[in-house]
């Protein structure tokens, strides 16, 4: 009778992610690893692991990749141009961005789609929401390039409008740090870290997590935010699981 209750007994079940789609938020700066510039080839191939990581556990990826690495638009320093000409740059340095995540995520055998705002059918997809949401179903990851195809917009803000439209649940947001906090913890020692924190805060006390547009995108539509570092290996998979990592933005 022992033996049959044990073998009766159910199987351990199996931890699921809390998130079944995300945005990923990355800087193009995540990209250069230590070399300061340009696009590091071990950094973009560990990005591609922990995006495979998660992949396997049956969450629907999409990425928007800022250009700084390459070119910051309107921001470059020492360079004067015009801040719509600028802007349109940096478009294309995110798409220089896109291609090379997705041919390192596709040497993982992970299943890529590169959409872009600004058509360039030699080299990508045409930004379809649909479409978007078609390879998504399908268990590809898909890119967004070219921010939202119009200047004076960030890629933070071309992150919250692609999570709307595809009905994300949430907008990961990968930094170099732990998460949110008042000041530069890499500058001042006594910053105060913030582990949850609403829109309004964000925008009150004027921290720069994400630009004012993306933050106001979000608190309109509910869209919870979650920073943290990509630099710890598997923080990605530790969000995506539920584990209480980096800051969360959200409703009060």
């Amino acid at each position: 009778m022992k033996e049959a209750s044990v073998a009766a007994r159910p199987a351990p079940r199996k931890a699921t992610p809390v998130f079944r789609r995300i945005v990923l938020k990355l800087s193009g700066e995540s990209l250069q690893g230590p070399d300061g510039f340009g696009i590091h080839g071990e950094t973009i191939a560990a990005i591609a692991r922990e995006v495979k990581d998660i992949r396997e556990l049956g969450v629907q990826v999409a990425i928007v990749v800022g250009g700084g690495n390459i070119f910051r638009g309107a921001r470059q320093k020492g360079f004067e141009i015009d801040r719509a000409t600028g802007d349109y740059m940096g478009m294309l340095a995110t798409v220089i961005n896109s291609l090379a995540l997705q041919d390192a995520l596709e040497k993982q055998e992970v299943f890529t789609r590169v959409l872009t705002a600004i058509e360039m059918h030699e080299v990508a997809e045409p930004l379809i929401r649909r479409r978007a949401t078609r390879h998504l179903e399908k268990d590809r990851v898909v890119i967004f390039a070219a921010g939202t195809g119009n200047p004076y917009f960030s890629t933070d803000t071309a992150a919250a409008l692609r999570a709307m439209e595809i009905k994300a649940q949430v907008i990961l947001k990968a930094t170099r740090v732990d998460g949110i906090y008042d000041a530069d913890p890499e500058k001042v020692s006594s910053a105060k870290f913030f582990s949850k924190i609403s829109y309004a805060d964000v925008l009150q006390k004027g921290l720069k997590v994400m630009d004012a547009t993306a933050i106001s995108l979000c608190m309109d539509n509910k869209m919870p935010i979650v920073v943290f570092n990509m630099n710890v290996p598997g923080n990605l998979k530790r969000v995506v699981m539920g584990e209480r990592v980096g800051s969360t933005i959200s409703p009060e």
